[in-house]
């Protein structure tokens, strides 16, 4: 049960992750969550860092769609000035917004990375799915909503087990 919250990769932000070996692996397509992976939770806006990196996926031939539990004025207002598709109230993980994203995109699985803060939402809808799961650090926690906290919490419980196995070590200690 908790190996589906482990993912395939974890980096600080959206910045760490290396477009061009996610391209040589055959991927095209990224679905992302928007709060505290994009920006912070009360950024209404794409910050200028995530526009420049936006148009970097974009240019290395990405198509990019956001998959998000918070409401569609909240996405919408995000995601219209960066022209990209989105998906609110998303009820991640289940599969229903993965399988919509993966249309949107026309693009399987394992073309697909999902990119998000929460092992228990992102990594964990992501593995169901079989897409490639990168795991970013929230960009700020203490802006999280009720729901996102008691998911960190679910999130901390899984992370001792997961220590107490081996299948999980902290940054730099491996």
């Amino acid at each position: 049960m908790f190996e589906r919250l482990l993912p395939n990769m974890r980096v600080h932000s959206v910045y760490d992750i290396d477009l061009n070996v996610l391209h040589a692996q055959g991927v095209r397509g990224i679905i992302t969550d928007l709060d505290n992976t994009l920006v912070g939770a009360k950024e209404p806006l794409a910050t200028p860092e995530l526009v420049i990196w936006l148009d970097k996926v974009r240019e290395a031939g990405f198509k990019v769609v956001i998959v998000s539990n918070n409401n569609e004025t909240r996405v919408g207002q995000f995601a219209a000035p960066l022209d990209i598709p989105f998906l609110h109230a998303a009820r991640k993980p289940t599969q229903g917004a993965f399988r919509k994203a993966l249309a949107i995109l026309g693009l399987k699985p394992d073309q697909t990375v999902m990119i998000g803060d929460q092992m228990m939402t992102d990594v964990l809808g992501g593995n169901r799915m079989g897409l490639y799961t990168i795991l970013v650090a929230p960009i700020s926690p203490a802006d999280e909503g009720v729901m996102t906290k008691v998911n960190r919490g679910l999130e901390r419980i899984a992370l001792a087990r997961l220590r107490k196995r081996g299948m999980w070590y902290e940054e730099g200690t491996k």
